[in-house]
Formats: C-alpha cells, structure tokens, sequence
C-alpha cells in the first residue's frame, strides 16, 4: 500500500515511519509534504497513493485548505496534536483521526479499518470527504495562554508573543516586553491551538509571531535568518525547503 504522510514535524514523520516499519511492512512511504502547496503541488505531480497520513495543522496553515484547492478522492487519516472542534467534525463525518504523540496500536487499528472498506464504504467515505472542508475561519484558536508563574496562573494575550521557543525538551514563551515564561507544552502542541494566519513554525526551536518579524536576511546556503523584535536565545533560520512559504506567509493578507 502506497502512502503519502503530510507533516511538517521531521520527528513526528520520523515516528510515523518507524510505527509503519513495524507494524505494516507492506505500505510504502511514497512522499512527505511539509505544507498545503507542496501537497497540492505533490498530488498533482505524482500517482495517486493508496491512503494519506495528513497532519491538520501544516507550515502555511490548515490541511483542510487542501480540499478547496482540489478535489481529493484518497483515503485519509487525519492526525493532531490538540483540536477539540477537528476532533468533533470528524466523529460527524466518520473520518478517522490520530491524537498525537501517534500509538501503534491506534494506527494499526485504522490500517486494518481501511483494509476491510469494500467499495461501497469507499464510495460513502469520499462522499463525506468532498463535502468536508471547514474552512480555516470556522476553526477556533486560542487567543490568551495561562502560564503557570510561581503560585499563580498569568492570563498572557497571544498578541503579546513574540515566539516560543524549546530546548532540552524545554518550553519558554517570550513575551514582546522581552520577559520569557516556562510553559509545560511542547511546540507540537502549542502551534496546533494557535492561528497559522499569525504564528509559524519556523524551524525544530521555535514557533513565531508574524508581526514580531523585523528582518529577513537571505543567507549564504538560501536559507533565511529572521530577526524578531526582541533578543532570541539563538540564531532563527527557515531552511530552503521552508523559505518560499514563509515569503508567501509573511505577505498573506490576514
């Protein structure tokens, strides 16, 4: 069975390659997009594969931007860190769907659902497909974070932010006054409640806000090094594969 993964964490593809090794052996990982339009561009370039492990929240915004830009008669199992609303839209419309960190034994069990679909099940599940998107506006982010600072709870406007960063399995939130909280999620999780209109995940270290960017130097190898308006703990560079979508992300009209 021939499948594309579309995730844009390298370590959360990296599970679900070493998960399929052990538990599937007959599927075949025949791509990994990073974005909406590298996976619009590899559907559109490529043989159809036979199913697709899709990430909702991607580097340039919601996979289900996907379905208004083409239609997709593929079967597909969706996967999230945190999102309540995608979570109840797809018990609706009885689309499978994956909570992350992934457990084999939950992939296994939707490999195997798949397997047993007759066509008749195919025709019904494409049907509930085509009709599915919600559109990016009807999804809900978060707008304040509750960050835990001694023996209280500070109510933080994510208009204050100016980017998360992880290290050492570490989470800080740097506020744009230059304070920065320890904050118990990871990015995986942060950047699933967050609006992609508004935040990015830049690289493996950080999450940004779009309007704390003050800088875009094009680097020697045509990676980008992004300078925020605060001091960062380090260096934030978008690697080439990256750059044309945060150009693009950086211009969109909100």
């Amino acid at each position: 069975m021939k499948t594309l993964i579309v995730e844009d964490e390298t370590v959360a593809y990296e599970n679900l390659v070493d998960i399929l090794a052990d538990i599937a052996p007959d599927v075949e990982v025949v791509g990994n997009t990073e974005s909406v339009s590298q996976t619009v561009e590899w559907l559109h370039t490529h043989p159809q594969p036979d199913l697709i492990l899709m990430d909702i929240h991607l580097s340039d915004g919601s996979a289900f931007s996907i379905f208004e830009r083409m239609k997709v008669e593929i079967p597909i199992i969706f996967t999230t860190a945190y999102d309540e609303y995608a979570i109840e839209a797809f018990k609706v419309n009885s689309i499978d769907y994956l909570l992350k960190p992934i457990k084999a034994e939950e992939l296994e069990r939707a490999l195997k659902k798949f397997s047993r679909w007759s066509q008749t099940d195919m025709m019904r599940y494409l049907a509930q497909l085509s009709q599915l998107p919600i559109a990016p506006s009807q999804l809900k982010y978060k707008d304040k974070l509750l960050i835990p600072f001694k023996d209280k709870l500070l109510p933080v406007n994510l208009k204050e932010v100016s980017c998360f960063y992880t290290t050492d399995k570490n989470t800080r939130v740097f506020l744009k006054d230059s304070n920065y909280y320890s904050y118990s999620k990871t990015l995986e999780q942060i950047i699933a409640t967050l609006n992609p209109s508004d935040f990015i995940r830049a690289n493996k270290q950080f999450i940004i806000a779009r309007d704390s960017v003050t800088n875009i130097t094009v680097w020697f190898d045509s990676r980008l090094l992004i300078t925020l308006d605060i001091e960062t703990p380090e260096r934030i560079y978008i690697s080439k594969n990256k750059a044309v979508e945060f150009k693009a992300w950086i211009v969109s009209e909100q």
